[in-house]
């Protein structure tokens, strides 16, 4: 039994819920968004609550069950408050800046490096090494972030790249000296 898919979730008053078959879409002060969702799982939108259900109990659409209701819970949390991922850049000479919608990093590579924004995402810079990432879609910020992460991953021996914030990176010891 899915504990996540079973809980119900409330609607702010600001977010707008229309369902249709196979899609339901989310609209809020932020945007809007849509899902396509199974014929498997049923949703049900009474009183200021949405909850989900299953229909049948194969693995595959128990799967379904929890994952449609985050994928909801987020797309909400998403139209009334938005998503950011944070990155730091560690290492000498690494700056990010921003020119229009495009995010522009220099970043040890012979040429800067230049990342356009997708449609509902919006980039900041604080200071010189700090980036956010932030929009109303969780997955693409997600993606957007480890996209740019992806440009130059942080590097075990010096720790050097791009990292999200209090992101970990384990440290291995250089080589050896001869004896």
């Amino acid at each position: 039994m899915s504990r996540i898919g079973n809980s119900p979730i409330t609607i702010p008053n600001n977010v707008e819920i229309s369902l249709e078959p196979g899609m339901i879409k989310v609209k809020g002060p932020k945007g809007e968004l849509s899902q396509p969702v199974s014929d498997r799982i049923e949703i049900k939108l009474e009183d200021q609550q949405l909850t989900v259900h299953r229909r049948g109990n194969q693995p595959k659409v128990r799967a379904l069950h929890g994952l449609t209701r985050m994928l909801i819970y987020n797309m909400i949390v998403g139209v009334t408050q938005g998503w950011q991922k944070k990155l730091e850049m560690v290492g000498t000479g690494y700056r990010a800046k921003l020119e229009g919608n495009n995010l522009v990093l220099s970043i040890g590579y012979s040429h800067p490096v230049k990342i356009s924004a997708p449609d509902q995402i919006k980039f900041e810079v604080e200071g010189q090494n700090k980036i956010t990432v932030s929009g109303i879609d969780k997955q693409l910020v997600g993606q957007v972030a480890a996209d740019i992460r992806n440009v130059r991953p942080p590097e075990p021996y010096k720790g050097k790249g791009i990292r999200y914030q209090g992101e970990y990176i384990r440290r291995k010891a250089g080589k050896a000296a001869k004896a």
